[in-house]
C-alpha cells in the first residue's frame, strides 16, 4: 500500500479544519443518527434544531471536540492515553464510562462477533505492532479497523476509531479518511464481515480505494 497524498503537515490540517462540518456528519452518520448536512452546521454554528433528540445533538457536540483536540494537538504521541482521550471527548455522557478501557462484555450490532475484555497491556502490544507499520496510510486505516474490531471501550468505538486514524494521517500528510454517505451501506457490510471473519483484505482496500480525501496540486 501507498500513501494517495503527500501533504505538509500545514496543508493537511487546513483540509481538516475546511472539512470538519463534513467529516462530522459522517462521524454522525456512521452511528446512524438521522441527520442532515444542514443540520449539524446549524448545531456547529449554535442554532437550535428542535427536530433532534438531546442525545443525537450531543453526539455532534462530542464529535466536534474531538476533531478539536486532534487538531490541536496533533503532534502528541499516539498512544493508549491519546487514544482514551479521544474516546472521552468521543462518548461523554453517552456510556456507562468514557475514557477508559471498557471492564465488560459489549454485543456488536448485526453480528454475533463477541470481542475479548481489553486487557491494558495487551492493547499497547497491539498498538505498538501496528505503530511499526512503515506505510503511514496502512498504518492509520490498520488501527482503525483494530480500533473498531476490539470495541476497546463500551460506546463509541468507530467513532474514537476513525478519528484516531485521522490523527495519524493528518500527522503524517496522507489526507483525511471519511465514509461518505453514498459509500456507507458497502463498508458497513464489509465491516460486519471483518467482525466475523477478522479478514481484512477487502475492506482495507476498500476503504484506500473510496474512503480517503485530499488536495491534488497542478503541476
Amino acid at each position: 500500500m501507498e500513501n494517495k497524498y503527500n501533504l505538509t503537515l500545514e496543508q493537511n490540517i487546513f483540509l481538516a479544519k475546511r472539512n470538519i462540518i463534513d467529516n462530522i456528519y459522517a462521524g454522525a452518520r456512521m452511528e446512524e443518527i438521522n441527520v442532515t448536512f444542514l443540520q449539524v452546521k446549524k448545531i456547529l454554528e449554535g442554532i437550535n434544531v428542535p427536530n433532534l433528540k438531546i442525545d443525537e445533538i450531543q453526539c455532534i457536540l462530542n464529535l466536534r471536540d474531538a476533531w478539536k483536540y486532534v487538531i490541536n494537538n496533533i503532534k502528541e504521541e499516539f498512544n493508549i492515553n491519546f487514544i482514551c482521550k479521544i474516546n472521552e471527548l468521543v462518548a461523554r455522557r453517552e456510556s456507562i464510562e468514557w475514557g477508559v478501557l471498557r471492564s465488560g462484555n459489549v454485543q456488536i450490532t448485526g453480528t454475533e462477533y463477541i470481542s475479548d475484555v481489553p486487557e491494558e497491556e495487551v492493547v499497547k502490544k497491539q498498538i505498538a505492532e501496528i505503530l511499526k507499520i512503515k506505510n503511514t496510510t496502512e498504518r492509520a486505516i490498520e488501527y482503525m479497523l483494530y480500533g473498531m474490531r476490539s470495541q476497546l471501550f463500551w460506546d463509541g468505538n468507530k467513532r474514537t476509531s476513525m478519528i484516531c486514524a485521522n490523527k495519524i494521517m493528518i500527522e503524517n500528510g496522507n489526507g483525511i479518511i471519511k465514509v461518505s454517505d453514498n459509500k456507507l451501506e458497502e463498508f458497513n457490510t464489509l465491516l460486519s464481515e471483518f467482525y466475523t471473519s477478522n479478514d481484512k483484505v477487502k475492506i482495507k482496500q476498500f476503504i484506500f480505494d473510496n474512503c480517503i480525501d485530499g488536495i491534488t496540486f497542478k503541476e
